[in-house]
């Protein structure tokens, strides 16, 4: 009988899981989880905070998920080191589990920068666990006045979340537009005035140069007052456990199409890997629960013993602030692209990225419906000869699709 090991909790974890499962009904799986909690969805614990869900729904699976697929799970565990040699995985505390079949599924952990006198600061907290939202959720009241570094998805995310809750929100960042490294400077422009409209306040291409007490120093000079401080700079991806025994790793852990590390029996998933963005051809950090879930199932169909290759996953990112959408997603270099077609509106905006006779990337604020046939089209890499162009360009619509790919493709649908 396989002993299987997955170290993390999340999506990837889930994918792992049930990739076994589908091939290998009666090996041991082994989860060790450094949270106490049952797996649950990170993406929701903003609407946690904003009491638009609760600790039940937030559940990435029922109760039963573990049991159903005889899974033990040992929470408050810390993967400290792996031994290949001896296939076994050393926790915190001195024990060792032994695999088989290894999957390292390990997430990212908080970027907090070196800010001079951020010992003196007493309220500080990071945004990135169901732990975190909970702190916060136990310090803040409709008295307090919130500094959040970083304008990225994270810090926005927690500020929509905690904004009935405080009495104020200043978000500060080094960058001069909001989701800096996801929008361009006019999209950008339509989610900072949505959030400015609802009471948010940004200080950008501005950050903190040294804090005293519950002060911030910015780097223009000002002076801010906060009680809580929420810092939202970014993420880096848990690679040492397969960098300490020489696994290959560049920002994250390197994996084929496979999800295969460089190590034998040794898979890796989710937002601590790195493979290839099928969009662009190029090496990149994809984080994404879509991703990470068939990334972590394409591990545990391999663990098990059968074949599988997860070879198209794109980055992308789909976000709502107070009923204002954005999609993003593939490759948006318009510098390498060969066509950009683009629609503006007060709060809408759409680009589509053609490069080769394929659509690769596109950009979506406001109007998000059906955006997942241009997924579809992009993961897929159709050649848009089999589309109706200026359909597709107007509106996403399967009837934008020749009859003939209809036909081969989508089940005889004319």
């Amino acid at each position: 009988m396989k002993k299987y090991v997955i170290i993390g909790n999340g999506a990837a974890a889930v994918g792992c899981i049930e990739g076994i499962r589908s091939v290998d009904k009666s090996g041991e799986i082994t989860v060790i989880s450094k949270e106490n909690e049952h797996v649950y969805s990170r993406p929701l614990i903003s609407y946690y905070l904003e009491n638009k869900t609760d600790l039940e729904k937030i559940k990435l699976r029922p109760d039963d998920f573990y049991k159903n697929n005889s899974v033990k799970v040992l929470y408050n565990k810390e993967a400290v080191k792996i031994n290949n040699d001896k296939k076994e995985v050393l926790l915190s505390d001195d024990k060792t589990v032994d695999f088989d079949e290894l999957c390292v599924c390990t997430g990212s952990s908080p970027f907090v920068p070196k800010v001079k006198g951020m010992e003196t600061v007493k309220n500080s907290f990071t945004f990135l666990t169901l732990s975190d939202a909970k702190k916060i959720e136990k310090a803040i009241n409709i008295n307090s006045r919130v500094l959040i570094v970083g304008a990225g998805l994270i810090g926005l995310k927690c500020a929509e979340g905690i904004l009935e809750r405080a009495k104020s929100i200043l978000v500060c960042d080094l960058a001069t537009r909001v989701l800096s490294s996801i929008l361009d400077d006019e999209s950008a422009k339509i989610i900072q005035t949505k959030l400015e409209e609802k009471g948010l306040e940004f200080s950008l291409g501005n950050s903190v140069s040294e804090y005293k007490g519950h002060k911030a120093v910015m780097q223009n000079g000002e002076t801010v007052e906060f009680d809580i401080l929420i810092t939202a700079v970014g993420v880096r991806p848990n690679v040492s456990l397969i960098k300490d025994i020489g696994g290959e790793v560049n920002r994250g852990i390197v994996v084929n199409n496979k999800n295969q590390t460089s190590l034998k029996n040794i898979y890796s998933a989710g937002d601590c890997t790195e493979t290839i963005d099928f969009s662009s051809k190029t090496s990149k950090i994809m984080a994404l629960m879509p991703n990470a879930y068939i990334g972590g199932k394409t591990a545990g169909i391999n663990m098990a013993g059968k074949e599988e290759v997860f070879d198209n996953p794109i980055p992308m990112n789909s976000i709502g602030f107070f009923g204002l959408y954005a999609m993003s997603a593939g490759d948006r270099n318009e510098e390498t692209a060969d066509n950009i077609y683009t629609e503006k509106g007060k709060e809408n905006i759409k680009k589509l990225y053609f490069k080769n006779n394929r659509l690769v990337g596109f950009l979506l604020i406001g109007n998000v419906k059906n955006a997942g046939i241009y997924t579809n089209i992009l993961r897929n890499n159709i050649d848009i000869n089999e589309v109706d162009l200026p359909v597709l360009e107007k509106e996403p619509s399967l009837f934008a699709f020749s009859k003939n790919y209809r036909r081969k493709i989508l089940g005889g649908v004319v």
